[in-house]
């Protein structure tokens, strides 16, 4: 595993270093590994750093069956602080033709589960159920999200929160920034908007979508099923 920064501008590994202190002093981890588009130089400038905390144990149970999530990490990580109390298990690396199933099956699966979900949509937004469409655009989003870390890493965290998934599926393709614009205040209300119909689209009365943000939500929704279908189909192809 790497240790260094250097391939990052001087600014940028400063606020990592940064970042790095604070964890330490906050939570002293073991071993705190930079991965992604960071770790690998191909980083945009609108990619935020996010963290995921998992056992030692976990993790090298992972890296031990081959979960290419985690060896890639083992490969491309660079690794910002070392208690010594631990060490990484060796990886037993898939082969091509093993990661190409495993690839296709999650796409089949959890693709064709976002379909269903925008079908729901489709059906709560023509009886005039905003809030139920709203919960279906969300298990959409967060389908397509899921497809897209299952196909090129064989990792999807337990999390419903699609701020967070999509900082992660950016990490792994910048393309996926684009498919919710960020650039003004009413773009980033229906967002939160989206974000929130998790919860609150279902238990809040206060919670009230309209028709028209709905169809824009929706449009961009399916931009997102658009370039998901695209790369992850390339990605499949590129196990050979």
């Amino acid at each position: 595993m790497k240790i260094s920064l250097e391939h990052l501008p001087e600014g940028k590994q400063h606020q990592l270093r940064w970042a790095a202190d604070i964890i330490r002093e906050t939570v002293n981890p073991d071993m705190l590994i930079l991965f992604g588009s960071y770790a690998r130089g191909d980083w945009v400038e609108e990619l935020a750093v996010s963290l995921i905390a998992e056992d030692i144990h976990f993790v090298n149970r992972r890296i031990a069956k081959g979960q290419y999530f985690y060896t890639d990490i083992l490969r491309e990580g660079i690794l910002l602080h070392d208690s010594e109390r631990f060490e990484l298990a060796e990886p037993q690396e898939p082969s091509m033709p093993e990661r190409k199933k495993q690839a296709q099956d999650d796409f089949e699966y959890w693709f064709e589960n976002a379909r269903q979900c925008y079908g729901g949509f489709e059906i709560f937004l023509q009886r005039e159920w905003y809030n139920k469409a709203a919960f279906e655009l969300h298990q959409t989003t967060e389908r397509l999200y899921g497809t897209i870390l299952l196909v090129f890493t064989r990792y999807k965290p337990s999390t419903h929160d699609l701020e967070k998934l999509g900082q992660l599926v950016a990490s792994i393709e910048p393309e996926f920034l684009k498919v919710f614009p960020q650039g003004t205040e009413e773009d980033k209300a229906k967002f939160e908007l989206l974000r929130k119909a998790y919860v609150s689209a279902r238990y809040k009365p206060s919670y009230s979508i309209t028709w028209q943000e709905l169809e824009w939500l929706a449009e961009r929704v399916m931009h997102l099923q658009a370039l998901t279908e695209e790369l992850c189909k390339i990605k499949i192809a590129s196990y050979e």
